[in-house]
């Protein structure tokens, strides 16, 4: 049987045409899902792990354990599109001898004196051992004297990244606590704001910013300490608010954030590359826009903190700073007509639309038509999830104006919100939308669909888990009560369990070295 289906899915493959129709639809509706509904009922890239032990599970049918199957390729090939060494050497190279192509731009080495190199982020180690290897290949460039700073998430990096940049005698790296940041990310900061401090109009100051890098690059602005800044990103983790808004409020009460970095490195000619983790790619919140003019003001954050009960859970001397500066009118960071910003680029390097567009590619490849939902997935993960089982719903049953007739699959790329309550469990947002996912196909009796929800990172939540994937047998073959654990915030654990095949939803992928925000993959015959 499995054979036969493995002869349908090429036979399939051969009339996909490479440029078939990828078809943009209901991210709207998806993006739409109101965030205040509560839920009720490294190592360089790596394969995800395609084990017979997690993969295949009594109760499904031929065609599922097929589609697992795709649904693990199409997510490993979404994420190794955004590979950080290859995301920074499309946009750094050497055309001819000194000469240092940034994008479109040329620099020439004998403009610069010494260089800087500054890297904080999950993707931090990869993108630095990048832009060191471009560098090593022009002798006039690799000839500068050449000192920095590089701040990655606790195992994050490999051995052969972190043995390159200890061999660069003057790059300090240094490990730091995610997602609520720790001493090590204070020490990590003012390490890298002295550098940058240090610049002169004759240093070339490279920045690599990746997804993370708020909590691991975090200085606390005078008078807090480190203490409000941590009780601040608990509380603001468990707001249900986007990073997008989480970050406004953090551009507020820290240095080095809102362009202060660009200003501090001023009058050096400051070069970002940014992988970015967030819906729609705002660079001045991608780690809260260190080199990016802040397009946010005090007021903004005090809006968010008078319109979110959680947040009233803020430390008091938090939302002191914050009414000071909304009341004062009055901002640390730089403005639009500062000469700093006449000396700072900043280039976005990758991001989550092209591993969606890479995923769909795959999926493609073989044998169902992709359906991309947009990169734009936001709203709390039950309901999103919701939303994606009623297409899917719609699709197999009989009708008319489908988005898409299966063999068919939907993509979308994005970051939904958990809202959590002092009684929740453990678990992620990728983990929270597959449960509610796999609840929902049971309740539709939806048979031969397949989700996989995962962080491109390789991390949801506090847990190893990068997400899990699921189908509507999934809840028939493990024990305990799935509405309870949803209802509880608790996905982890109820994931975790092994059904009478030894076999679990999660996925485990480790640290991917990457972080553009998360893709699901939902596939339909």
């Amino acid at each position: 049987m499995i054979n036969r289906l493995l002869a349908q899915r090429a036979l399939c493959q051969s009339r996909c045409t490479r440029n078939s129709h990828i078809v943009l639809a209901f991210a709207a509706a998806v993006a739409s899902v109101s965030n205040n509904l509560a839920c009720s009922a490294f190592q360089p890239i790596i394969p995800l792990p395609i084990s017979q032990n997690r993969l295949f599970s009594a109760g499904r049918t031929n065609e599922e354990l097929i589609m697992t199957e795709d649904a693990m390729a199409i997510c490993r090939e979404g994420i190794h599109a955004v590979d950080p060494t290859v995301a920074i050497r499309r946009y750094i190279t050497v055309p001819s001898e000194g000469v240092l192509r940034i994008d479109s731009e040329d620099y020439n080495a004998n403009d610069f004196k010494n260089i800087v190199l500054l890297a904080f982020g999950k993707a931090s180690s990869a993108m630095a051992t990048a832009c060191l290897s471009r560098l090593k290949e022009d002798e006039l460039w690799s000839g500068l004297p050449l000192e920095g700073a590089v701040i990655l998430k606790d195992d994050h990096g490999t051995e052969s990244e972190l043995n390159e940049l200890e061999q660069a005698e003057k790059i300090v790296v240094q490990s730091a606590s995610h997602p609520v940041p720790d001493q090590r990310s204070v020490d990590g900061a003012k390490r890298v704001l002295a550098l940058a401090e240090k610049a002169s109009e004759d240093t070339l100051v490279l920045v690599c910013i990746s997804g993370g890098g708020s909590a691991l690059f975090c200085e606390p602005q005078s008078p807090l300490t480190l203490q409000d800044l941590q009780e601040t990103n608990s509380v603001l983790l468990g707001s249900g608010l986007s990073i997008e808004d989480m970050n406004v409020i953090r551009k507020r009460i820290e240095t080095g954030k809102g362009g202060r970095l660009a200003a501090a490195a001023y009058p050096g000619k400051v070069v970002t590359m940014i992988l970015s983790d967030i819906v729609g790619d705002p660079l001045d919140l991608i780690a809260s826009g260190p080199t990016v003019l802040d397009q946010s003001r005090p007021s903004d954050a005090l809006n968010l903190i008078q319109s979110n009960p959680t947040l009233q859970q803020l430390p008091s001397s938090v939302i002191e700073v914050i009414k000071q500066q909304a009341e004062n009118q009055h901002t640390e960071n730089p403005s639009l007509d500062a000469e700093v910003f006449e000396r700072a680029r900043n280039i976005l390097v990758g991001n989550n639309q092209l591993a969606v567009l890479a995923a769909a590619s795959e999926a493609e490849k073989r044998g169902y038509k992709p359906v991309i939902l947009g990169t734009r997935m936001e709203g709390e993960s039950c309901h999103v999830a919701g939303v994606y089982a009623s297409i899917a719903q719609h699709i197999i049953e009989d009708g008319d104006y489908k988005v898409a007739e299966p063999p068919c699959a939907l993509i979308a790329g994005g970051e939904t919100t958990v809202t959590l309550s002092k009684q929740s469990g453990k678990g992620g947002r990728n983990q929270e939308f597959a449960l509610a996912a796999a609840l929902r196909f049971q309740e539709l009796g939806l048979r031969n669909v397949v989700l996989a929800s995962v962080g491109t990172d390789g991390t949801d939540g506090p847990t190893d888990a990068a997400g899990a994937i699921v189908d509507g047998g999934t809840i028939d073959r493990l024990a305990g009560s799935a509405s309870n654990a949803l209802e509880q915030h608790d996905a982890y654990p109820y994931l975790d369990q092994v059904d009478e095949s030894n076999h679990s939803p999660l996925i485990k992928t480790g640290p991917t070295g990457t972080n553009v925000a998360d893709i699901s993959i939902t596939l339909i015959r």
